[in-house]
């Protein structure tokens, strides 16, 4: 008899007990989760460099159109407020520019789906002649409208060039490269004209 009724333990039986149990093979579908996900990241990623590329690509369109906006604004708001003959002509080249310019980028810009009535409100907001007029109205206050006026309008002409340069440069499409090569030769002397009277009357 075996003591507390025992019996004994098969040897085989114990060995195997003990033995250590190899790796439990991984089931795929517990692995699908994963797999999922790290597929979503990394279309999910792909969409952020794509979405990158084109606001980079269509940006500088978007502020081009709406600095020619706000510009054209400020000149027609200028027109009854200048008293030199010589600024309302210049004054009036920038105008017939900018009347041009922007009915002919128009039909350019909306190939880049860029529709110049339905700008980013954060370009427009930023590209706002608000400060501008402010400055402008605290020198008619002043007495020193068109001085100040041709100051103003020479730095936002430069500007407006700086930035076709900078587009011309970096775009591919040859419609827009030959149109901004001619805008910036139309606008140069009309720039030069406002420096110069800054100039002659600072």
């Amino acid at each position: 008899m075996y003591p507390n009724n025992e019996k004994p333990t098969n040897p085989a039986d114990y060995l195997n007990q003990i033995a250590s149990q190899g790796p439990k093979k991984a089931n795929f579908f517990q692995k699908q989760p994963i797999l999922l996900a790290s597929i979503g990241l990394v279309i999910l990623i792909v969409s952020f460099i794509i979405i990158g590329n084109l606001s980079s690509s269509t940006g500088p369109l978007e502020q081009l159109a709406a600095r020619l906006l706000a510009t054209e604004s400020t000149a027609n708001d200028a027109t009854a407020k200048l008293k030199s003959t010589q600024l309302r002509t210049i004054n009036s080249n920038l105008k017939n520019f900018l009347t041009n310019t922007i009915r002919d980028i128009t039909p350019i810009i909306a190939d880049e789906n860029i529709d110049i009535d339905k700008l980013d409100n954060k370009i427009l907001s930023s590209e706002s002649n608000a400060d501008m007029l402010a400055v402008l109205e605290d020198a008619r206050l002043n007495v020193t409208y068109d001085r100040t006026y041709a100051r103003e309008m020479a730095y936002q002409l430069d500007n407006i060039i700086i930035l076709m340069n900078q587009i011309n440069k970096n775009t591919s499409n040859n419609t827009l490269k030959t149109f901004l090569s001619d805008r910036t030769i139309n606008l140069e002397p009309i720039q030069k004209d406002f420096a110069d009277f800054n100039a002659a009357n600072g």
